[in-house]
């Protein structure tokens, strides 16, 4: 069976994307869900996120360049069924470069067509940079779902109407009509103020099917796992951003079918 691609994206720095493309990926791991992790981001966050340096040539950079492929790069990590392809800085380029070739949105899509028909991977995760540039473009024409990370506050909601835009604009053009948005994920949420919860409750009534009943809690340890290179559950598994990610991990394998 084809592995099934999720682009997590928001056009938005900070609103726990990088945190949930880790540890979404390692939840759906320790589940027996054989995932590949893509690091897209040029600053390399997942990629020290768990524990890997970024290393020169260790990317999709000369892949999506058609000099490498994309199978050579991927690297196993400490965790059973997770793999990852790490990101560098080189990554920066690729935006002015993928510009200038005549079909800059599919690079992706046909770099990652022989590892998506193998059965190697049931699920592959692509983090994404904060902004909505031509490498966000590209996870978005390869995807089967969009996840979208959405922070418990009010601005948050802005940015929301502009990357559903987005999704409409590349299903109409037919770059990518199979693009679905595979949910909206609450995240950085703070029991103790009125806002986190007028905010769910707000998301969950407007956006009912698409909203993950999962949401994810402002954390301490979540911020603090990445500086050891490992996810929340080597960090910290009792605590309470394991939980959600476990819920989490197992909300996505039920509404995707990831488990047949």
């Amino acid at each position: 069976m084809a592995a099934m691609i999720f682009s997590i994206a928001n056009q938005k720095g900070g609103v726990g994307k990088t945190t949930t493309a880790i540890n979404l990926s390692a939840s759906l791991a320790r589940k027996g869900v054989a995932t590949l992790l893509i690091d897209l981001d040029p600053q390399g966050n997942t990629t020290s996120g768990l524990g890997l340096k970024k290393e020169s040539g260790g990317s999709l950079y000369d892949v999506l360049h058609g000099e490498a492929d994309a199978i050579d790069r991927v690297k196993e990590t400490s965790q059973k069924n997770l793999s990852i392809i790490p990101a560098e800085v080189d990554l920066v380029a690729i935006e002015v470069e993928l510009s200038q070739k005549g079909d800059y949105l599919m690079r992706l899509r046909q770099c990652l067509a022989p590892i998506k028909k193998t059965d190697r991977f049931r699920a592959i995760i692509l983090d994404c940079p904060p902004a909505l540039g031509l490498i966000s473009m590209n996870s978005l024409a390869c995807a089967d779902k969009l996840i979208v990370t959405l922070q418990c506050e009010y601005l948050a909601l802005e940015g929301l109407s502009q990357i559903l835009g987005v999704v409409e604009d590349l299903r109409g053009r037919g770059i990518n009509p199979s693009l679905e948005i595979g949910g909206i994920l609450m995240t950085m949420f703070d029991i103790r103020t009125n806002l986190s919860r007028q905010i769910v409750e707000d998301v969950q009534r407007h956006f009912h099917q698409l909203a993950f009943s999962t949401v994810i809690p402002r954390s301490v340890r979540l911020s603090e796992a990445p500086s050891f290179g490992q996810s929340i559950f080597d960090y910290d598994r009792m605590s309470s951003g394991a939980k959600a990610y476990e819920r989490l991990g197992e909300e996505v394998i039920r509404r995707f079918g990831l488990d047949r």
